[in-house]
């Protein structure tokens, strides 16, 4: 089942309500996302991902997630 910007983007606001987030991609299948939050300072780029895969909630979990490919940007707000 294709996932949907804006389904991937109510999911992240769950996580991240106070962030910036951009999600961009039609095809549900491979899209890409920015997250800036106050949340990521002073973590590190894998420890920023990792926060943002959990909160996904499954959707790219090997063979069985929704979402095949995310290029995923992060970063604490300047």
């Amino acid at each position: 089942m294709a996932v949907h910007a804006q389904e991937l983007e109510d999911l992240l606001r769950e996580s991240f309500p106070d962030a910036e987030i951009v999600v961009e991609g039609n095809d549900g299948v491979h899209m890409s996302a920015m997250v800036v939050d106050e949340s990521f300072r002073g973590k590190n780029r894998v420890q920023q991902q990792r926060a943002v895969y959990a909160a996904l909630k499954g959707k790219m979990d090997g063979t069985d997630g929704d979402l095949h490919a995310l290029a995923l940007t992060t970063r604490a707000p300047e």
